[in-house]
């Protein structure tokens, strides 16, 4: 996946430069900007698939880091909040706005990482959130920013072929920290570029492996745990063990991965049911707000029902 956006990119780097007819053109600072903090978190998530020895902390120093470079490089910042009166009281300092970019520029890539736990779940969220971004970043005519996420959603879609249903192939890390990465900054371009789309397009357009980390964090803390420590009771792993259970195969490798296929078609409807509001009410902050808080809540009580053996016997497979 990094190679073909390597090429994607460097492609429309190169028609800017030679000038070609009907092509997207692509700057080549903000090219060079993309491509090398996102060769850094992806290189130091392969570095971890490879030896699964880098402290979560390490990891979270390196997309920081990567944060920081790409916000600084390219005057990131989230300048408003969509919140009225107090957008002024935001807009006082740049420091809010630069921070809070910083922060989803260097969160997002753990969040993907954090939900890419089956087969074609990451993958396929990664890909719908790609394509959401390019429909509305040509809605508000940004050809280039569009063409920058369908590079990413084209090498996702390549990946996917291998990835599911057959799980010849894993994202790991490295494929997850890129996803987070570049479809961070773009939804941080996207707001900063136009300010007819709301910032809350891209905060329910990635609610779910956004609230997945945000309650995972929660719950460790809550029970005076570190929220680096890997458990097994994220959303998805508790779909996997109490939801898609009935699966008769007389080869144990194949019935457990027949039940790894199974559980990713559930985060699936999970997430279309926030992606659709997201870019049909892509400019109506009180609207996409709404969506959030109906998300939080039945993300909630979908959790706690799970946990409690409360499952309605039509979820059941």
């Amino acid at each position: 996946m990094f190679a073909a956006c390597t090429v994607g990119w460097g492609w429309m780097v190169l028609s800017e430069y030679l000038q070609l007819p009907n092509q997207i053109r692509f700057d080549w600072w903000m090219a060079a900007c993309l491509w090398f903090t996102a060769a850094l978190t992806w290189a130091g998530g392969v570095y971890e698939d490879f030896t699964q020895r880098v402290r979560a902390s390490y990891r979270l120093l390196l997309t920081v880091v990567s944060a920081v470079i790409v916000v600084f490089a390219l005057d990131l910042q989230v300048a408003r909040l969509g919140l009225g009166a107090f957008d002024a009281l935001w807009q006082v300092s740049v420091w809010p706005g630069v921070l809070l970019a910083v922060v989803a520029i260097a969160g997002l890539p753990h969040a993907f990482n954090l939900i890419d736990g089956y087969n074609g779940l990451a993958g396929l969220v990664a890909l719908i959130s790609c394509f959401a971004l390019a429909y509305v970043a040509i809605q508000v005519g940004d050809r280039q920013l569009a063409a920058v996420v369908l590079v990413l959603a084209g090498s996702t879609a390549g990946f996917l072929v291998w990835n599911y249903p057959r799980g010849l192939i894993f994202a790991g890390d490295g494929g997850a920290y890129l996803w987070g990465l570049i479809i961070a900054v773009a939804s941080v371009l996207l707001v900063q570029r136009h300010p007819l789309v709301s910032p809350w397009f891209p905060v329910l357009l990635l609610i779910y492996p956004v609230w997945e980390t945000l309650f995972s964090i929660y719950r460790k803390a809550s029970k005076g745990r570190s929220p680096g420590v890997a458990d097994a009771l994220h959303f998805h792993q508790l779909i996997f063990r109490r939801i898609v259970r009935e699966v008769f195969h007389d080869d144990e490798a194949r019935r457990m991965l027949i039940r790894n296929n199974r559980t990713s078609p559930y985060l699936w409807g999970f997430t279309v049911l926030t992606v659709l509001p997201a870019v049909l009410f892509w400019s109506q902050t009180g609207t996409l707000m709404i969506f959030c808080a109906i998300f939080v809540v039945f993300y909630v009580w979908a959790y706690v029902s799970i946990i409690r053996f409360k499952v309605p016997h039509w979820l059941r497979r």
